[in-house]
């Protein structure tokens, strides 16, 4: 769990329209694209465009930033629209490191089966704030595990909830989740200032934690779900 987000630049919340993919994206069906599991993008972001807030204040996307940033709710799900900040903690290897992440912390909040750290570079997983009077997750059915849709630009990713950040700041993902949608994964350059929108599901589980294969599908499942949603 990381102490601070890595400041980026122009950090904002707007949020990006869906755009066309490119070519190369098209030819690689096994890539987190517009559809990974079917579900389009745009059906998500469209049911995500209104915001009842369930927090009781709002998030900040950086250190330094303006708070504006709220948790919105829905009765199956909650979500955000910020940046996304890249988190390599947990299990140490060639791409995360405290050589290549000078915040880097040998540590997840959550744990896979085996006992030991999420490993950043290989699982998609989201960072929730620590449970805070602006927002506890907890209260919201959002546990280690939960699954999550995450959207950029006209990519869904599912990822799990994995680690816990800053009490008062939000928007950030493990470095496969970055890779996965096309947003540079390095740690200390990477990232994007805004346009990233973050579903996650209420009182899902995926057990164990690491079965990325069963995020995906149960992802699909609740996204069919939350798109019925009146």
């Amino acid at each position: 769990m990381r102490l601070q987000s890595l400041t980026l630049a122009a950090a904002g919340v707007a949020l990006l329209a869906p755009t066309t993919l490119p070519a190369a994206a098209r030819s690689h069906p096994s890539r987190a694209v517009a559809r990974e599991g079917g579900v389009l993008a745009a059906e998500l972001l469209a049911k995500a465009r209104d915001c009842v807030p369930v927090s009781n204040g709002r998030y900040r996307s950086d250190d330094g930033a303006r708070a504006d940033i709220p948790v919105c709710g829905t009765k199956g799900a909650v979500f955000w629209k910020a940046d996304m900040d890249i988190d390599c903690d947990g299990r140490p290897g060639r791409l995360c490191n405290r050589r290549t992440d000078p915040l880097f912390a040998p540590a997840t909040a959550y744990q896979q089966s085996d006992g030991r750290h999420l490993d950043a570079e290989t699982l998609p997983y989201i960072v929730v704030p620590t449970a805070s009077g602006i927002w506890n997750h907890r209260d919201h059915g959002v546990h280690g595990g939960a699954v999550a849709a995450v959207i950029y630009r006209g990519r869904v990713q599912y990822a799990v909830v994995g680690d816990t950040g800053p009490h008062d700041i939000i928007g950030e993902a493990s470095y496969a989740t970055a890779k996965a949608l096309g947003i540079s994964p390095d740690p200390r350059r990477g990232g994007t200032g805004s346009g990233v929108t973050y579903i996650v599901f209420k009182n899902s589980s995926v057990s164990p934690i690491e079965d990325h294969t069963a995020a995906v599908r149960q992802g699909e499942k609740l996204a069919r779900k939350f798109l019925r949603e009146n």
